[in-house]
């Protein structure tokens, strides 16, 4: 009984965090527009005032919250470059 409700959490974590992941990516394309033409995905959806499209940007930012607090492999210590220990070869 363990091993299916481990499988079932897993296959429901799994889920969750594509998702997330998708809307995080639909909300950075989105503010690639905004950026470079001014153009806003949300007029699409009745524009920053209604309730859709306030939804949809409640849900893009409670993903990234989630990809944050759960991202553990992703996050790595910027280590700094050795010089090559031998100076390059020039071609004569």
């Amino acid at each position: 009984m363990c091993r299916i409700i481990n499988l079932i959490s897993s296959i429901i974590m799994k889920n969750l965090h594509a998702i997330a992941f998708i809307l995080v990516i639909i909300g950075g394309l989105n503010w690639l527009l905004v950026g470079l033409i001014g153009w806003d995905i949300g007029s699409l959806l009745g524009g920053q005032g209604a309730l859709f499209s306030k939804v949809i940007y409640i849900l893009v930012g409670l993903s990234a919250l989630y990809l944050v607090f759960t991202n553990k492999s992703g996050i790595k210590a910027a280590e700094p470059m050795s010089a090559p220990s031998t100076p390059p070869s020039t071609p004569m």
